[in-house]
C-alpha cells in the first residue's frame, strides 16, 4: 500500500486493498494482453479490472515484463519477438 498523495510506502504485502486505497501491484494476466508502460505509450498504459460487469480497479502501468512462455504465444507473436 502507498499513500495516495505523497506516494510513500505505508504497508508491505497487505492482504487486501479497499476502495479508495492506492497500491503498487504485480499483475500476471492469464491470457496475452497488448499493453505498454504509461511513460512509453500513454494510450496503452492504463488498465481497468472488471468483475461481474463492475469496475473493481483502475491503474497506470509502470513497467512491462515482455517474457513469453513456451506454447502460450501465437506464431505471429513469436515471429514479432525475433
Amino acid at each position: 500500500k502507498i499513500d495516495r498523495r505523497s506516494g510513500k510506502k505505508m504497508e508491505d504485502n497487505p492482504k487486501m486493498v479497499k476502495s479508495g486505497d492506492a497500491a503498487i501491484i504485480n499483475l500476471v494476466p492469464s491470457k496475452p494482453m497488448c499493453v505498454e508502460a504509461f511513460s512509453e505509450y500513454p494510450p496503452l498504459g492504463r488498465f481497468a479490472v472488471r468483475d461481474m460487469k463492475q469496475t473493481v480497479a483502475v491503474g497506470v502501468i509502470k513497467e512491462v515484463d515482455k517474457s513469453v512462455e513456451a506454447g502460450k504465444a501465437t506464431k505471429a507473436a513469436q515471429k514479432a519477438q525475433k
